[in-house]
């Protein structure tokens, strides 16, 4: 996901991440592209500066990884997007946790982190408010591609 690209189709472009270099980052690419970009420095369930309802899309690209409490990034990104908004978020494929540094050789069981697994993103997806509309496994490149990479998900937000 982009932000750029996305200022530059004429979205409102709101970049959040706790990275002051991966910020300047953001910045100088949106400089570069003569586009704005807000940003705010936080952690990925630190969503305060946005009223309720406020926001058309979410479209999270790996920062999922580093949140420590899944449960309240879906509840706050559910607050903020608007009725039927929709929530994008592409992550490491669960099954990628079970290997050993890219080696073929499966080394930890796959629940093994909890709340971790499809069904538990399925789970807490649901319990936030969202219904899952797309589910992808983009096939990785590489020889020794015998799992999937990335799981990403199309979310609708559900209610009014």
């Amino acid at each position: 996901a982009n932000p750029v690209t996305y200022a530059q189709r004429g979205a409102k472009a709101i970049v959040v991440d706790p990275s002051p270099a991966r910020l300047a980052e953001v910045r100088a690419a949106a400089d570069t592209a003569e586009v704005r970009i807000e940003s705010h420095r936080a952690e990925t369930a630190e969503l305060g500066f946005a009223t309720s309802g406020s926001i058309d899309v979410v479209v999270s690209a790996g920062a999922l990884a580093a949140a420590e409490d899944l449960n309240r990034v879906f509840r706050q990104v559910q607050r903020v997007l608007k009725p039927s908004g929709i929530f994008v978020l592409a992550l490491a494929h669960p099954l990628t946790r079970m290997l050993d540094g890219g080696e073929v050789v499966l080394r930890r069981p796959y629940w093994a982190a909890e709340g971790r697994t499809v069904a538990g993103l399925f789970a807490a997806l649901g319990r936030a408010g969202f219904q899952v509309e797309v589910l992808a496994e983009p096939m990785p490149t590489g020889a020794a591609s015998l799992v999937p990479s990335a799981l990403v998900l199309r979310t609708r937000k559900l209610g009014i």
